[in-house]
């Protein structure tokens, strides 16, 4: 079984995760990982943080000569801001900082100042921060590292932004680089000019936009997940992932909310068998029944909502005085949508490599391949 947990702040000194149950000998090195953290931080209309975000990193365990040995794996992802924050988010007791008493709307600051009892959003909003995703983007890598070993590849792509909607094409298996040439992460041109010129009103009006995204896992063999246990119900445990996403509010899989409009008759995914086994015409399941995979490819869509700091400050009330207040602002994006689609891709990958060494098992990089493909073939033959 694979388990990862991530520990830091915002603007703290850094970000730490570390994963456990990786198998030895998957290929792993700090350059690979860099260049997998800096998709996240691209896409048009994301904030000048951006710029100083570099994601500096460094593996402190578990690694030896690029290769993962079985023991966890630590990484250490350092915040280059941290020398202008220490006297604010020091560890040490005292110091100066000046309490945000006046709690963001569509944020996590008051339901959190509410349940720790503290009338300063700071000690909040530094964890919800959708920064720690950036953790989360370590352990996702080493998944898919893990996933592509057994012919499984996770891409994904930008559905729409905003009122701008994309009806294709749809990146396959290799097409994760063409995706991400864009500057919104969408393939088809002209819809691509209409999302960037919708950011760009948006910013110009001191608004923020949402969207939605979607991922694909392709290679994914029928059967990983259960239906005899609810929290292993493939679809479930998907679902929760990308809901883990700071700003998601909807997830789909397959047809999604479509599918509740049509008749029994037209949302099934008939049957067929032929030379090369089972196959089917039509994908509204997702690629997901009875909580297990089809063989077919898992599709996912993730609705993020706009995001909540807004270039003008919203109306709040001051936790202290109970008075009417202005929102404090933090330094914020127009929009994340893009970097959505990345991070989906590691929260999507993290769970069917959970499930697929739960599956076959393995304490080398070649025992997991080799069930993986032993499943195969029986597969083949049934």
């Amino acid at each position: 079984m694979l388990r990862f947990l991530t520990a830091g702040e915002s603007h703290g000194p850094g970000l730490v995760t570390i994963v456990e149950g990786l198998p030895a000998g998957l290929a792993i090195t700090a350059e690979a990982l860099a260049a997998e953290l800096a998709r996240r931080r691209r896409g048009h209309g994301r904030g000048e943080r951006m710029a100083v975000e570099q994601d500096e990193l460094e593996i402190l365990g578990g690694v030896r000569l690029g290769r993962s040995t079985g023991a966890p794996v630590a990484v250490l992802v350092r915040n280059r801001e941290w020398p202008r924050w220490e006297p604010e988010m020091s560890p040490r007791p005292g110091g100066g900082a000046v309490p945000l008493t006046a709690p963001r709307p569509g944020h996590a600051d008051l339901p959190g100042m509410l349940k720790y009892d503290t009338h300063d959003a700071r000690d909040v909003l530094e964890r919800a921060s959708a920064r720690e995703t950036a953790a989360r983007t370590v352990a996702g890598y080493l998944a898919k590292g893990l996933l592509g070993a057994a012919g499984v590849t996770v891409v994904s792509h930008v559905v729409a932004i905003g009122p701008v909607r994309a009806e294709g094409p749809v990146p396959g298996a290799g097409d994760l680089a063409r995706v991400d040439a864009s500057p919104v992460r969408c393939l088809d041109g002209a819809v691509e000019a209409a999302m960037v010129a919708e950011i760009d009103r948006a910013r110009a009006d001191g608004d923020t936009l949402g969207g939605v995204v979607e991922v694909i896992a392709y290679g994914v063999p029928a059967g990983i997940g259960s239906h005899v246990h609810w929290d292993r119900r493939l679809d479930t445990r998907l679902a929760g992932a990308l809901m883990s996403i700071p700003a998601v509010k909807g997830v789909e899989v397959g047809a999604g909310f479509a599918g509740a409009s049509l008749r029994g008759s037209e949302a099934q995914d008939e049957v067929f068998f032929g030379e090369g086994g089972f196959t089917r015409e039509t994908d509204r399941a997702g690629g997901i029944e009875g909580g297990m995979s089809t063989g077919q490819p898992i599709r996912l869509r993730a609705a993020m909502k706009p995001l909540s700091t807004l270039g003008r400050p919203l109306r709040t009330v001051d936790v202290v005085t109970k008075q009417p207040a202005a929102a404090f602002r933090e330094r914020a994006d127009t929009c994340a949508v893009p970097a959505a689609g990345v991070v989906g891709e590691q929260v999507v990958a993290w769970v069917l490599a959970d499930e697929m060494v739960r599956m076959f098992g393995g304490d080398t990089l070649d025992d997991f391949r080799r069930g993986a493909e032993g499943y195969r073939r029986r597969l083949a033959g049934f």
